[in-house]
C-alpha cells in the first residue's frame, strides 16, 4: 500500500472523539457546497487537519468567504452554514 507523503497529520481526533482523516474533506474541485461540506473545511482548519491557507488555495475561497463561515459555526452552529438559513443569521 503506497502513501501519498503530506504536510500535517493524517487524521485527527475531534473533541466528541470522532476522528477525521484528509480523505472527510471534500475534493478541491467543488463547486456545489452544502452545509456539511464547508463544516468539514472548518473542521479541518480549526483542528489542525489542514493549515487555512491550504484549504483557501485547495477550494479556491477568499479569506473572508471562509472567516465567515467560522463565524457562523461559531455564534450559531453548523446549522447557520445552510444556504436557506442565510438570511436568519445575517449580521445586520
Amino acid at each position: 500500500m503506497y502513501l501519498k507523503k503530506v504536510a500535517g497529520p493524517r487524521a485527527i481526533t475531534l473533541a466528541d472523539g470522532s476522528v477525521m482523516t484528509r480523505a472527510d474533506l471534500p475534493p478541491g474541485d467543488t463547486c456545489r457546497w452544502v452545509a456539511s461540506r464547508k463544516a468539514a473545511v472548518v473542521r479541518g482548519v480549526i483542528y489542525g487537519l489542514i493549515s487555512q491557507s491550504a484549504a483557501l488555495e485547495r477550494y479556491q475561497i477568499s479569506e473572508e468567504e471562509f472567516m465567515e463561515w467560522v463565524r457562523a459555526v461559531s455564534e450559531h452552529g453548523e446549522g447557520a452554514l445552510k444556504a436557506t438559513a442565510l438570511q436568519k443569521y445575517r449580521q445586520l
